[in-house]
């Protein structure tokens, strides 16, 4: 009789804590499918960008010292949205290409590329 109920309360709770929802949950933010390639240099200058084959005219940000006052949402509009993968990227500035590479942004990365 001693085992009989040993063996009912093992089983009890056994499914008691079995039955709790216990598991692992996986919480991700930002967009998923989207990266993104901005261009920093010394001084703010007007280039021009080619992104596998698709030709963007834009201005490079302005490399500054790491604040954390810093508000990185106003280099948004020098960013330019790509998805995730392999690029190919060239640069010109005043007609002469001064970079040209084949690059890897990773999902939800913003790829820095210094000039």
């Amino acid at each position: 009789m001693k085992h009989l109920s040993i063996i009912i309360t093992a089983i009890f709770l056994s499914g008691l804590l079995s039955s709790c929802g216990v598991g692992s949950y996986t919480i991700s933010s930002g967009k998923a499918d989207v990266a993104g390639i901005c261009f920093i240099s010394a001084e703010k200058h007007d280039i021009n960008v080619e992104i596998d084959g698709k030709k963007h005219d834009m201005e490079t940000v302005k490399n500054k010292k790491y604040h954390k006052s810093r508000n990185i949402k106003k280099t948004a509009h020098n960013t330019l949205q790509v998805s995730p993968g392999k690029h190919s990227v060239k640069v010109w500035y005043n007609g002469n290409e001064i970079y040209s590479k084949l690059i890897f942004v990773s999902s939800s990365e913003t790829k820095i590329i210094e000039l």
